[in-house]
C-alpha cells in the first residue's frame, strides 16, 4: 500500500503503469524462434481486462479461433493478482499444468520474475514459455503472422486498404495510438487510481478533453463510420476496449464522471454501437457482467453497479 492511500498509486498519488517484460514476437518464419504453427500457441485472458480484449477482438477478426488456443481466467483480480475460479463459464484451473493463478505462468517461464502478473499473455507450449505480454504486440503479431494459416481472403495483403494496419493510414493511426493510449487508455486509470485530489484532477480533464477531441475527429471527413473511414483499423480496436467500458465502469467505478458517452459524446457514442451490434468480434467479446465485477473488485468486499441500463444503446 503507497501512502497515498491506494495499493495502485505511489506514494505521490499517482498511478504510474509498469513496462511489460516478455518482448518476444511470433513470425511467419518457420525457422524463427517463435513460428507461427497450428495449436502452438494459447492466449491467456480475463474478461474484465481492456488490454487482454485488444488481442481478443483481433484474434477473432482474423479467424484465429482454431488456430491460437483461448483460455479465459476469472475477471476479477485476487490478492495474488489474476486466477481461475470457473465462475460465468471460465476455466476452472490452467488446462495445460492445472495452474490455478497467473503468477505461475510467469515463474515457470523465469524463476526470477520480479515484476507485475498481467494479462493478456501468449503462452508457447513447445518451448513452455511466455512469448510476449503487451497487448499491443500481441495484436500487431496476430495481424500477419500466421495468415499462411488462414483462408487467403482473411490475410492483410489481400485486404489491402481495408487491412486492420494499412500501409498508408500507419503514420495517422501511430499518432492517434499515442495520445488515446495516454490520456484515454491509460487516462482512466491515472484518473480513477490517483490516491491524491491533486492527482485526480490532474487527470480527468485531459482525460475529458481526449474525449472532446475524439468526438470532433469523428465529425470530420473520412472519418466515419469508423475513426479512419470505412474499414475497422487497430485504431478502433485500441479505443473500443475502453470507451465500451466507460459508462458501465469507468464512470462510476474510477469517477471518470464529469459525462458519460452516451449523453454527451453523440458522434462517439454512434460509433461505439456500430462497432458492438454490427461486428460479432466486437459483440461477442464484451462481457459486460465481468466487466462490472471486475472493476468492482467483488472479491475485496465492493458493490457491483446495477447500472447504466442498458448497458448499451440499441442500434
Amino acid at each position: 500500500m503507497s501512502k497515498g492511500g491506494s495499493k495502485y498509486a505511489d506514494a505521490d498519488g499517482q498511478f504510474r503503469r509498469t513496462e511489460t517484460s516478455f518482448r518476444n514476437f511470433i513470425s511467419a518464419d518457420p525457422n524463427a524462434e517463435f513460428p507461427a504453427e497450428k495449436d502452438r500457441y494459447v492466449l491467456y485472458l480475463g474478461y474484465g481486462c481492456p488490454w487482454a480484449h485488444r488481442t481478443n477482438i483481433v484474434r477473432s477478426l482474423k479467424g484465429l479461433e482454431d488456430i491460437i488456443q483461448l483460455v479465459i481466467m476469472d475477471p476479477s483480480m485476487g490478492p495474488e493478482g489474476w486466477f481461475f475460479s470457473g465462475r460465468f463459464g471460465t476455466a476452472e484451473k490452467d488446462p495445460l499444468y492445472g495452474f490455478t493463478k497467473a503468477r505461475e505462468f510467469y515463474f515457470k517461464a523465469d524463476p526470477d520474475y520480479s515484476s507485475r502478473f498481467t494479462v493478456p499473455f501468449v503462452w508457447d507450449k513447445v518451448k513452455a514459455t511466455i512469448v510476449n505480454n503487451e497487448s499491443s504486440e500481441i495484436i500487431r503479431m496476430f495481424y500477419t503472422a500466421f495468415d499462411s494459416l488462414i483462408p487467403k481472403e482473411m490475410r492483410e495483403e489481400t485486404k489491402g486498404d481495408a487491412g486492420l494496419f494499412p500501409e498508408k493510414l500507419r503514420p495517422e493511426i501511430e499518432k492517434m495510438n499515442d495520445w488515446v493510449y495516454n490520456l484515454i487508455n491509460n487516462g482512466v486509470y491515472k484518473t480513477g487510481f490517483a490516491s491524491s485530489q491533486e492527482a485526480y484532477e490532474e487527470h480527468i480533464y485531459p482525460l475529458f478533453k481526449s474525449l472532446d477531441r475524439v468526438e470532433e475527429h469523428l465529425g470530420q471527413p473520412g472519418h466515419s463510420p469508423y475513426l479512419f473511414g470505412e474499414h475497422i483499423t487497430e485504431a478502433d480496436v485500441r479505443l473500443y476496449t475502453t470507451l465500451i467500458r466507460f459508462d458501465v465502469a469507468y464512470h462510476t467505478l474510477f469517477k471518470c464522471n464529469l459525462k458519460m458517452i452516451r449523453h454527451d459524446y453523440p458522434r462517439v457514442d454512434k460509433w461505439l454501437r456500430k462497432l458492438y451490434w454490427g461486428t460479432e468480434a466486437f459483440k461477442e467479446t464484451t462481457k459486460f457482467d465481468q466487466i462490472k465485477l471486475g472493476y468492482a473488485g467483488i472479491g475485496k468486499g465492493k458493490i457491483v453497479p446495477a447500472g447504466p441500463s442498458p448497458d448499451i444503446l440499441p442500434l
